[in-house]
């Protein structure tokens, strides 16, 4: 048990005893808890595996290379359609963690494996994601916000994407761009 991350597990929350069951669970496979996005992490070399973290309507284990797990239970969830790596297996209360202990070890454990045989997720490219009509315009008129996009790394080019094309209406695509124009010039992310 890490110190720093105690209050996690203190603080008030709808899922207090499920949190520190999910806990005993975890740290009882030997990897190494860290406080990382203000939730626990667990790490293996120093490599991301596992991480609690909680929504209104469950709490969740989510491991970071979760497409890679076989999933013989059929009970991983991939978050988001563009969520390319990681996948959560969701839990909604103490007594379904508890009958679920035996399997979620098991997939910690098989994380954990994936972890020591260095398996890399292949993330799709940024090229590979669409691009929307009105910052396609942008990068066309204008050579330097060319060359900054293009200087960002793949994740934050993804980001800005994804960002860019989600709305339906042009108008509000256009805005995004256009608010997001600066930070792209300054080398910064979507969310820095």
């Amino acid at each position: 048990m890490n110190p720093e991350v105690d209050w996690f597990f203190q603080k008030e929350s709808k899922w207090q005893e499920e949190y520190k069951k999910l806990r005993s669970i975890v740290l009882s496979s030997g990897l190494i808890e860290e406080l990382k996005w203000g939730v626990p992490c667990y790490t293996f070399h120093k490599n991301n595996v596992v991480l609690i973290h909680g929504f209104k309507e469950y709490c969740a284990l989510l491991f970071h290379k979760g497409v890679l797990l076989k999933d013989e239970n059929g009970i991983l969830v991939q978050q988001t359609e563009n969520v390319q790596s990681a996948r959560q297996i969701r839990l909604t209360n103490l007594k379904e963690i508890e009958d679920k202990e035996a399997i979620l070890k098991a997939y910690i454990y098989e994380a954990i494996e994936v972890e020591k045989a260095g398996l890399k997720v292949e993330l799709k490219k940024p090229t590979e994601f669409k691009m929307a009509d009105e910052f396609k315009v942008k990068l066309d008129e204008n050579a330097t916000l060319k060359s900054a996009f293009e200087a960002l790394t793949p994740g934050r080019q993804r980001a800005y994407l994804l960002h860019f094309s989600q709305p339906k209406q042009s108008k509000t695509r256009e805005a995004r761009v256009e608010n997001c124009l600066p930070k792209i010039l300054g080398g910064k992310g979507l969310d820095d």
